[in-house]
């Protein structure tokens, strides 16, 4: 099975609808889980003011989302039927071909597309592919997304994607929401934090925590969380 673009945006509802400010929504996601998580990608900085650029590490730790999301897919009934939200800024300025290869998997590069005119939650230039009709996405104050859907272990195969109109390369690049269909759990992966929220049961959030292979901390997301400068 492959992933489908959805053009029926009906199943993000639960977001594009939350009473959230878009900080948390973005970071953690939608609200009414028991418990919630942060995976780290990059250490917590250890001064006020401290730059990415100056932790000593040797890069993002995006090699823990393989396991992350292996756990994440026994923690729901729905596996199988799973929502991806990829953020409108990620992917390279060119649509795809017919030559063009699938999916590599998720790296350290974080994939943003080098225009001038690209800011978050807003739009490249309109008429960049004249060709090719607007896909319609998912929006919420200051971010859009594109809507995919399909089984949790298709995750990132978004260029070979059934229906997806190929206004992006989108390879290499991480979802900004994941959600299987039970809503059991919600993986929230902003551009700008080091780190991906996670809102779920106390369980599964409590396995998470304690998986070595993971760099997941407890978190509460009516607060401020650690944040680089």
């Amino acid at each position: 099975m492959t992933l489908t673009y959805c053009s029926d945006l009906a199943a993000a509802d639960w977001i594009v609808h939350s009473s959230l400010s878009w900080q948390q929504l973005v970071c953690f996601g939608p609200a009414g889980f028991d418990a919630y998580a942060r995976l780290r990608l990059l250490p917590d900085p250890v001064r006020p003011g401290q730059s990415e650029n100056d932790v000593e590490a040797e890069d993002w730790r995006t090699d823990q989302m393989p396991r992350l999301f292996e756990l994440l897919a026994a923690g729901t009934t729905t596996q199988g039927h799973c929502y991806f939200c990829v953020w409108e800024g990620f992917g390279h300025a060119e649509p795809l071909t017919d030559n063009d290869a699938g999916y590599a998997g998720v790296d350290n590069s974080r994939g943003q597309i080098e225009r001038a005119d690209a800011r978050p939650g807003l739009a490249p230039t309109s008429g960049a592919f004249p060709s090719v009709l607007p896909a319609p996405k998912v929006e919420v104050p200051h971010r859009a997304y594109w809507l995919f859907r399909g089984p949790l272990a298709e995750i990132g195969t978004w260029d070979t994607a059934e229906a997806w109109p190929g206004q992006r390369r989108l390879d290499a690049t991480q979802p900004a929401f994941v959600w299987p269909a039970d809503h059991a759990w919600c993986v929230a992966w902003d551009v700008d934090p080091h780190w991906a929220g996670i809102g779920g049961g106390t369980l599964l959030i409590s396995q998470l925590i304690d998986d070595p292979l993971l760099d997941v901390v407890s978190a509460d997301p009516s607060t401020e969380q650690p944040h680089y400068q």
